[in-house]
């Protein structure tokens, strides 16, 4: 065996997909490389990057078991192994960078259980899935992304944190949301390791670096009739401090809450005849029974209630759900018609201060078009801006990315395939730690974390001790 960078570069690939017997395996090189992208092409600079990263072999498990031979079969031949859902993530979390085995969990998708108020599910179940048996059962998902039809639960624990429910139920890391995880251990005898509720932190958002995430219990809600609404105004600081103060609203229900730029509007053509032209738009789904206090409240914040429609008179209409015009839905409708686009993730230095918010967008120019997303984090009301921006080269991205950081707003890159590029920006030595303790041989989606090639000589209680006592 050939070991370069702590992996076997001499691997014999037949011999492995034997070794993986009976999981099914594919080795067809059109599906290798397609299971070896995700949407990282959303950035120029990773797709620079990335678009010539592939995997070797793709495996298909069904089940745990089958979950477990994969990962035992990678650690004897020391492979890198790379778990995939349904490939939504934005900056190549599921890119193979050093090759070696791709794991598709879609095969793992049985809801195993759904209680009164919490639901059971493998890793691989589709978000769409989960939430139609839950209605069944009159509840929902407190929140899922704007990508369900795609997602898997899994992916979406591995490598998401907010969604579309989360302005009402909080983000994924607040307390209740998860209630349990369920992993395994890339050893040559996997061990599943059960991480309940707060320590559920230690696996989720860590891209799959450390630990095979194999089954997932959420919390859920009540089950409501969502009104799909739509309305306009006539400048974007209006419409954003309506969308603040029905974030913050205690008379009206609310699963989701986006402002969007007249300009980028103008790219929903499905949309052409329903809204006022030239207008910036307020997505909203708000519960049926609070319609007229919406109306009259969209009234008194200055704007006009174009559309108001239910999910099925949507659909009869032949218009998507709002879900596909919201969080990078929104950059998504732009890169259909025009590919030299792209975005950035911002948080808001003060999500109620409407007047902060107009001040950046007039220094950025006008090739930055707004787009806010409005979440409760830790029950307070924040606001992130997923802003659409006309790439040019990469000196213009940062210094847009200075102009947001002088206003006080934080910046987490979306053009970095670094866990601690983005939203992380320093490690998490807790991540690192468990990374330890379940890839010890750091097969795990190997080259997505700076810091792990400088810890990884160290035990598992050393690396935790590292983490600041403020937890950043």
């Amino acid at each position: 065996m050939i070991l370069k960078d702590g992996y076997n570069a001499s691997a014999d690939w037949d011999e492995i997909a034997r070794d993986l017997h009976p999981v099914s395996v594919n080795d067809d090189p059109v599906l290798i490389r397609k299971r070896s992208r995700d949407f990282f092409w959303y950035s120029p600079l990773l797709n620079a990057q990335l678009r010539y990263c592939f995997g070797n072999l793709v495996a298909l498990p069904g089940s745990a078991d089958e979950m477990s031979r994969c990962l035992s079969t990678a650690c004897k031949h020391v492979i890198p192994v790379i778990l995939r859902g349904g490939g939504t993530g934005n900056y190549g979390q599921s890119v193979p960078l050093m090759g070696g085995l791709i794991i598709d969990t879609t095969g793992m998708s049985k809801i195993i259980s759904i209680g009164d108020e919490t639901i059971c599910v493998e890793s691989g179940a589709l978000m769409a899935d989960i939430n139609a048996a839950l209605l069944r059962h009159g509840r929902e998902m407190a929140m899922y992304p704007s990508t369900q039809d795609m997602a898997t639960i899994g992916g979406f624990v591995a490598g998401g944190s907010s969604g579309i429910g989360s302005v009402a139920n909080g983000v994924l890391r607040d307390k209740g949301n998860i209630i349990q995880i369920k992993a395994l251990s890339v050893e040559e005898e996997p061990r599943e390791h059960v991480f309940n509720a707060e320590e559920s932190l230690h696996v989720h958002h860590a891209w799959g670096i450390n630990g095979a995430i194999t089954q997932v219990t959420l919390r859920t809600v009540p089950a409501r009739n969502w009104i799909g609404c739509m309305a306009t105004f006539d400048s974007y600081q209006k419409c954003y401090a309506a969308g603040y103060a029905l974030a913050e609203s205690q008379k009206i229900g609310r699963k989701l809450c986006s402002t969007v730029d007249a300009r980028i509007a103008e790219y929903f053509p499905r949309l052409k005849g329903h809204l006022r032209e030239g207008m910036h738009l307020l997505l909203a789904l708000v519960p049926k029974e609070d319609m007229p206090k919406f109306d009259r409240f969209i009234a008194g914040q200055g704007g006009n209630l174009d559309l108001a429609m239910t999910e099925r008179q949507l659909k009869a209409a032949n218009l998507p759900q709002l879900h596909e015009f919201a969080y990078n839905h929104t950059t998504l409708q732009i890169l259909k018609a025009d590919r030299s686009a792209t975005y950035q993730q911002i948080g808001v230095r003060d999500a109620s201060c409407d007047s902060d918010v107009a001040a950046v967008a007039e220094v950025l120019g006008d090739d930055v078009w707004p787009h806010h997303e409005f979440a409760r984090v830790n029950g307070r009301i924040l606001a992130f801006d997923l802003p659409i921006i006309w790439f040019s080269d990469e000196r213009r991205l940062r210094e847009i990315d200075s102009i947001y950081a002088e206003h006080g707003h934080h910046v987490a890159d979306a053009h970095s395939f670094h866990i601690e590029g983005g939203g992380m920006k320093n490690a998490d030595y807790r991540h690192l730690a468990w990374k330890k303790r379940l890839d010890p041989l750091g097969l795990l989606n190997p080259g997505k974390s700076r810091t792990w090639e400088k810890v990884r000589h160290l035990s598992a209680s050393e690396i935790e001790s590292m983490q600041p006592d403020d937890g950043k």
